[in-house]
Order: structure tokens, then C-alpha cells, then sequence
């Protein structure tokens, strides 16, 4: 354990840091799945599940969670796999 002021903070900031991005890739991993089991059983909201999962990777990438280039890698993906399931 730190004994200087600005070590504990950096202690306690990058513990909060850590928590919010697992939180958040938890949460674009399972919008992924959810996107990706509606394509495959050909459920009537897909296109909406997609959606959200489009917009969790916008949000991941814009946090620097992922690369921009990996969100649209994924993206683009996605939405070929839903066109190819119309």
C-alpha cells in the first residue's frame, strides 16, 4: 500500500477506472451476443438488437475501450450477417 498522498489517489482513481471498464465491456460483450443469437434464431427484433449493439461499440470506441477500427471491423460484421439472414 502507498504511503504518499498522490499514490493512494492514483490507487483509488485507477480502481474506479477499472470497475467502469469492465462494466462496460461486460455490458458491449453482451449486447454482442444478444445482436448475434437474434440474427441466428431470426428473431422479429433483430434489427433493433443490432442497433443497440451498433451503438455500444460507437460508445466503446469513443471511450477508448476498443480501437475505431475494431468497433467497425465488428459493426460491419454484424450488419452483414443481418442483411445475409433478410
Amino acid at each position: 500500500m502507498p504511503n504518499i498522498k498522490s499514490a493512494k489517489k492514483r490507487v483509488k482513481v485507477t480502481q474506479t477506472k477499472a470497475a467502469r471498464n469492465k462494466a462496460n465491456n461486460s455490458a458491449l460483450k453482451t449486447a454482442m451476443k444478444k445482436a448475434n443469437v437474434a440474427i441466428e434464431t431470426n428473431a422479429a427484433d433483430k434489427a433493433e438488437v443490432v442497433k443497440v449493439a451498433v451503438k455500444k461499440l460507437d460508445q466503446a470506441a469513443a471511450k477508448g475501450l476498443i480501437h475505431k477500427n475494431n468497433a467497425a471491423n465488428k459493426k460491419s460484421k454484424l450488419v452483414s450477417k443481418l442483411n445475409a439472414n433478410s
